[in-house]
C-alpha cells in the first residue's frame, strides 16, 4: 500500500470544507492540490504539509513532525507530520489548514 486510503479520505474531507481541490499521485502517496498549488498529501501513514518558509522552523518543533526529504534533499517548506500528531479531527484539521492557507496564498497555476 502505498498510502493509507482512510487518511487520505479524512484529509479529503477536510480539504472539501475549505477550499476546491485536486488531486494527484505523487511520491508514492496522494498529493492535494488548491489553485494548481500542492498544499498537502498523504504517504504511507504520514501526512506531508507545504507549510511554506515563514512556518517550516516552528513546524520541525512539533511533537512528530519532521523534515519532508523524500528524494535524500529536504525539501524546504514541507514537513511530514506523523501518525502520532495527526490522530485526532482537529490535529490533522490544523495541519491541513496550513497547507491549504499556504497555497492559497500563491498565484494560482
Amino acid at each position: 500500500m502505498a498510502y493509507d486510503e482512510g487518511l487520505a479520505q479524512r484529509v479529503r474531507e477536510l480539504i472539501m470544507d475549505v477550499a476546491e481541490f485536486s488531486e494527484k499521485k505523487m511520491f508514492g502517496g496522494i498529493c492535494f492540490m488548491v489553485d494548481g498549488n500542492m498544499a498537502c498529501g498523504v504517504i504511507e501513514y504520514d501526512v506531508i504539509v507545504r507549510v511554506g518558509p515563514h512556518n517550516y522552523e516552528a513546524a520541525l518543533r512539533a511533537p512528530g513532525v519532521r523534515v519532508f526529504d523524500f528524494t535524500g534533499r529536504p525539501m524546504k517548506g514541507w514537513v511530514v507530520v506523523t501518525s502520532e500528531s495527526h490522530e485526532s479531527d482537529e490535529q490533522l484539521a490544523d495541519w491541513i489548514n496550513q497547507g491549504v492557507t499556504f497555497a492559497l496564498s500563491l498565484p494560482s497555476k
